[in-house]
């Protein structure tokens, strides 16, 4: 089945994050980052790219990643997405996992007003899985982003993810099922 544009259209927050865009650059002298490593999709990558891209990251030619809406990725080759875990509920519901190109993930955000939190505090979907309790310069055009979709809801980074792997503790575990 082909995916209409409008289906693979990204909810107006995400939207409004992809105009802000993501800065990110490598200080060659000091090793270090600035910025988010986060190169945001136009709109969610289309099945037959996710499929083709799950099978080879799981080993597994019978997993089609279906069960994930990508709307991003590093530099690296790390995507992050909504894992559609919850019957019935919207898009912004659903849980945010990044899926690194070496094979870690985790669940990062318990939906997507909580994304918007992470990204208002200065991390991307890398960021916020390898290290939630870092030092961070927040943005504040994201945090006006936040503030209209997901007022009230401001947290530390790492409440946030810690928030959310409460609730999914289990992730790593089903994505080892189906890994061969």
């Amino acid at each position: 089945m082909t995916e209409t544009a409008e289906d693979l259209a990204l909810p107006a927050a995400l939207a409004e994050v992809v105009e802000v865009g993501f800065e990110w650059e490598w200080d060659e002298e000091t090793d270090e980052s600035r910025g988010c490593d986060f190169e945001p999709y136009a709109r969610l990558e289309a099945p037959e790219k996710t499929a083709w891209w799950f099978r080879l990251w799981t080993g597994n030619e019978e997993a089609d990643g279906s069960e994930f809406r990508f709307f991003g990725a590093t530099g690296a080759g790390d995507y992050a997405g909504f894992w559609l875990v919850r019957p019935g509920a919207p898009l912004t519901e659903q849980p945010v996992v990044h899926l690194g190109s070496e094979g870690d993930r985790g669940v990062i955000a318990r939906d997507l007003g909580d994304l918007l939190w992470l990204f208002a505090n200065g991390f991307g979907p890398l960021e916020a899985f390898s290290a939630p309790d870092a030092e961070a310069e927040p943005n504040e055009a994201f945090q006006a982003i936040a503030e209209r979709h997901a007022p009230g809801r401001r947290r530390t980074t790492a409440e946030i993810v810690a928030a959310a792997r409460a609730e999914f503790p289990n992730f790593s575990e089903y994505i080892d099922a189906m890994c061969r």
